[in-house]
C-alpha cells in the first residue's frame, strides 16, 4: 500500500471528524497513483488513517477510516449491509430512498439509491471509479435488483478526471418506472430523470407539509409534482408550477395516476409569476418554494440571497392571515443561520408577522455525519403568517 504524508493541520481535520484533506495539507505522495487506497500519516509519522487517493482533484484524501483494518472486498460488503440496516424502517414506507449516502455513511464518494427494484450509482471519484465493477456486483449479491444502473453525469466527476456517462451496468434497462412513497405514486427515470432518477431527499418533509397544508396551494418549482401530490389531500386546490415543460409534462402524468383531480400544473417562470399573482390580487393558504440550488459555489452567495429573499418576501405577500409558508434551499454554501435571516428580512419587507413553525433538514436517508459539514445541505423551514 502507498503511502501519503499530510501536515499537522490536514491530521488535525481528521482527527476532529473530517474525512478530506486537501491538495495543500499533503506532503509527499510520490508513490500514490489516482484511486488508491493509500495508508496516511502526518508530519511526526503518526497513522491517520486509510484514504482514496485523487492525483486531479483538490479534495486529495478521501478518508475511508481512521484504523488499520484490512479495506477487502467483504470490508465493502459489512458497510453496505450496515447502511441497509440503518435504514430498514425506511424501507417500509417508500419504495424509493438513499440506500448509501457518501460521506454520511462513511462510504466517500458512493451514493446508491433504491427505485423499488432498480439501484442506481453514483461512483463520484477515482477510488469508487476504480472500484465500481466490484460495488456493482457486492450490490447485486446483497440486495437482488432487476437493474442496476450507473447516474455517473454529475458535473463533479470533471474534478477527478472523469468523464460523465450514464448506462445500465447490470439486469435490463428501466427507462422508467413506478415508486411510492408514502401511497403517492410517482414515475421516476433511473437513466435520464434529474440526480438519479428523481428527488429523495426532501420525502420527509413532504409529510411534513401534508401536515400544515390547507386551503388553496401553491407549488413553486415543482418539478414532477412531489409537495402538490402530497398536499392535495389536505388542500382545496393546489398549482404547481416550473419553468420546465417536460417537468410539468411529468407532474400532470403523476397527477392522472393518483387521481389528483383538484391539482393543476402550470409552466411558468416563478418570479415572473410570483409578481404576476401579487399584481392581480391573488392569495393563498399554502405556499411551497422548493427552488433549485441557487448558490452552486460560495462565489454565487451574494445573487443566490438575493434570489431567496425575493421568492419568499413575494410568497409572503401572497399569503392569507394562517397561511402556511413551505421554504426550503439545498444551497451549502448557504447556511441554516443565514437562510432563518433571509425569511425574517423578507417578513419584515412584506409588513408580515410570521411564526416559525419547524426547522427541518433533508430526509433521514441522506444523514448528516457530524464534523462534516458539507453533509448538510437542505433546510427547510416552515412558517405560519398570523397578521
Amino acid at each position: 500500500m502507498a503511502s501519503v504524508k499530510i501536515s499537522r493541520r490536514g491530521a488535525k481535520r481528521i482527527r476532529n471528524g473530517h474525512l478530506w484533506v486537501y491538495r495543500s495539507d499533503v506532503g509527499t505522495a510520490d508513490d500514490a497513483a489516482g484511486g488508491q487506497i493509500v495508508r496516511v500519516s502526518d508530519e511526526a509519522g503518526n497513522a491517520v488513517g486509510q484514504a482514496f487517493y485523487s492525483d486531479q482533484s483538490e479534495i486529495a484524501l478521501r478518508f475511508l477510516t481512521t484504523g488499520e483494518e484490512t479495506i477487502d472486498r467483504e470490508w465493502w460488503r459489512a458497510r453496505l449491509r450496515r447502511s441497509a440496516a440503518r435504514r430498514a424502517s425506511i424501507a417500509l414506507e417508500t419504495s424509493a430512498y438513499r440506500l448509501v449516502y457518501s460521506e454520511g455513511d462513511l462510504l466517500p464518494s458512493l451514493i446508491v439509491d433504491t427505485y423499488d427494484d432498480v439501484l442506481v450509482m453514483q461512483t463520484l471519484s477515482q477510488g469508487t471509479e476504480q472500484l465500481k465493477s466490484t460495488l456493482a456486483e457486492l450490490l447485486g449479491e446483497e440486495f437482488t435488483p432487476r437493474t442496476i444502473v450507473e447516474r455517473n453525469d454529475a458535473r463533479v466527476r470533471e474534478l477527478e478526471g472523469l468523464d460523465r456517462r450514464a448506462a445500465t451496468l447490470y439486469g435490463e434497462a428501466s427507462e422508467e418506472i413506478e415508486i411510492n412513497q408514502h401511497g403517492v405514486r410517482f414515475l421516476a427515470s433511473p437513466l435520464g430523470g434529474q440526480k438519479t432518477g428523481a428527488f429523495l431527499d426532501q420525502r420527509e418533509n413532504y409529510l411534513a407539509a401534508r401536515r400544515v397544508a390547507h386551503g388553496r396551494a401553491l407549488d413553486c418549482f415543482t418539478f414532477n409534482g412531489g409537495f402538490a401530490l402530497h398536499v392535495a389531500s389536505a388542500c382545496e386546490s393546489v398549482l404547481g408550477i416550473d419553468i420546465s415543460a417536460d417537468a410539468i409534462a411529468a407532474a400532470e402524468r403523476n397527477a392522472v395516476r393518483n387521481s389528483a383531480g383538484n391539482v393543476e400544473f402550470r409552466a411558468a417562470n416563478v418570479f415572473d409569476a410570483l409578481r404576476e399573482f401579487e399584481a392581480g390580487g391573488e392569495r393563498f393558504d399554502t405556499i411551497v418554494l422548493d427552488p433549485p440550488a441557487f448558490a452552486k459555489n460560495r462565489a454565487s452567495l451574494t445573487a443566490a440571497v438575493r434570489g431567496y429573499k425575493e421568492i419568499n418576501l413575494r410568497a409572503l405577500k401572497l399569503l392569507n392571515p394562517g397561511g402556511v409558508l413551505v421554504t426550503s434551499t439545498c444551497s451549502y454554501h448557504l447556511s441554516e443561520e443565514m437562510f432563518l435571516e433571509i425569511i425574517a428580512d423578507a417578513a419584515l419587507d412584506a409588513r408580515r408577522r410570521v411564526q416559525l413553525i419547524e426547522k427541518r433538514g433533508q430526509s433521514s436517508d441522506h444523514p448528516v455525519l457530524l464534523g462534516v459539514p458539507e453533509t448538510h445541505y437542505l433546510k427547510c423551514v416552515i412558517a405560519r403568517v398570523i397578521q
